[in-house]
């Protein structure tokens, strides 16, 4: 891959991470209610999705699964049930009183929030359908595939982790300032909106 080339994908990878989407609603989420270091256990989840997404359209069944109707549609509604499924966890979160500086914040298990990262991003099979149509314009057939596309993973991981640890941040600087159960119950609603919302567009999509 040139230099020309690789610039090219790099500033496409920013263009794609900071566009909104259930990836980073989830680290926002994550961030607000764990606060940053806990919370961005969730970005590392959202990656292993992305990786295994990399491999699959290097393995070639990208273009399988983009061609079948029935994979789609099961992957699809399977991340539609999974966003509502988080936006309700989300409405029902309580709220605890945090006037008191001292009282501790809730700790979400690391592994636990990996997996909620990894099926939030792996449940979307129209990021496999446009990764599959982005990729290939970025890969010289004539050079050695394996190196490219461990060269576009790594470049997407890096700039994703970059982009979902600010969204994550951002979320928790806002935690600080949330001191009453009201605010928290308030922003816990919006966030579960917003999952909903991400559903509702992802239930609209149709296979290309």
């Amino acid at each position: 891959m040139s230099l020309e080339t690789w610039l090219a994908f790099f500033a496409a990878c920013w263009v794609i991470s900071l566009s909104p989407g259930a990836g980073a609603i989830a680290s926002m989420s994550s961030g607000l209610q764990y606060g940053f270091w806990r919370g961005y256990w969730n970005a590392l989840g959202l990656q292993l999705a992305l990786i295994l997404q990399i491999a699959i359209i290097a393995a070639g069944l990208g273009a399988v699964l983009a061609t079948s109707a029935t994979a789609f549609t099961l992957i699809k509604w399977f991340g539609v049930a999974y966003l509502v499924y988080l936006g309700v966890k989300q409405w029902r979160a309580l709220p605890s009183d945090l006037s008191d500086d001292a009282t501790p914040r809730p700790i979400g298990k690391p592994l636990s929030l990996v997996f909620r990262g990894f099926l939030v991003n792996i449940s979307n099979p129209k990021a496999l359908v446009f990764m599959l149509a982005i990729l290939p314009q970025f890969i010289d057939p004539n050079a050695p595939l394996l190196a490219q596309y461990l060269i576009i993973g790594a470049t997407m991981v890096a700039v994703d982790l970059t982009v979902m640890a600010g969204y994550t941040g951002l979320a928790s600087k806002v935690l600080r300032a949330l001191k009453t159960p009201k605010q928290q119950r308030r922003m816990n609603r919006t966030f579960a909106g917003l999952f909903v919302s991400a559903a509702a567009f992802l239930a609209t999509l149709h296979r290309a």
